[in-house]
């Protein structure tokens, strides 16, 4: 039998998603806990890979299992034996055709950036920060570029293994609410860095250092070297992994 369970993760304590062989990660974590309910071993494959630091509201995975269990085993079950930092939401029964990662025709991921003259203590780990006044008009009207099919290679890691730096920026949305800046940016995929460096470009248009039509600029050099250094890892959050009706998965409608 093949489960997709949709998983919520803190990412401080974690080196990351991806199984290593050093060092704590979600995927390890998780599929200690699910090798136990399972009593035999069990691998997952993730929609989406993050770094170290970086949360998920709800992370989308699959497995196949031999273990006849009744889908509670693989969310309160699993729970009971997982840290407060993950958490599963939801186990549904799939097709051996659904595949979490390959299945997926949308990505939404959000940042929370704190913008105020000192750090947080409460949002530490989990927003970023920035201390000076960042022009909200000017941000928003930088973003617009970047909407629709483009080679963002611009924003790309140098260690990204995706095989073409082309995706499809269908939305982004850039608000605030109080003394928080909140960044959310729906595409087919992502590259690796590309949401972090997207918001160093932006926080440069809004702290003023460049005007709004830089960003164009530095999207048609395709020059990693142009843009703004990486972003701290603490305010992305994976938001919600998006799939097609017919596998009739128990997300949440988007909010």
């Amino acid at each position: 039998m093949r489960i997709a369970l949709g998983v919520e993760y803190d990412g401080k304590p974690y080196c990351g998603w991806q199984s290593q062989a050093v060092g704590s990660t979600v995927q390890n974590t998780l599929q200690q806990a699910l090798s136990e309910i399972a009593a035999a071993p069990i691998s997952v494959i993730a929609a989406g890979r993050t770094d170290a630091g970086v949360h998920a509201l709800e992370q989308v995975i699959h497995f196949d299992s031999e273990a006849a269990r009744p889908l509670t085993a693989w969310v309160r079950g699993v729970n009971s034996l997982l840290p407060d930092s993950i958490a599963v939401r939801w186990a549904h029964a799939v097709p051996d055709e659904f595949h979490a990662r390959f299945s997926a025709h949308g990505r939404h991921y959000r940042y929370q950036l704190v913008n105020r003259e000192v750090r947080s203590a409460v949002h530490a780990g989990r927003a970023g920060w920035f201390h000076l006044p960042l022009n909200l008009a000017a941000m928003q009207e930088a973003a617009q570029c970047l909407l629709g099919e483009h080679d963002f290679s611009a924003f790309r890691a140098a260690e990204c293994q995706a095989k073409s730096p082309v995706k499809c920026m269908s939305s982004i949305d850039i608000h605030r609410d109080g003394e928080m800046l909140i960044f959310d940016f729906s595409a087919n995929a992502f590259l690796h860095h590309m949401v972090r460096n997207l918001v160093g470009c932006l926080v440069y248009v809004g702290k003023g250092k460049y005007p709004p039509q830089w960003l164009a600029h530095v999207l048609a050099s395709r020059e990693r070297r142009l843009a703004a250094p990486t972003f701290s890892p603490d305010g992305l959050y994976l938001r919600r992994i998006q799939y097609e009706a017919k596998w009739g998965l128990p997300q949440e409608q988007e909010r």
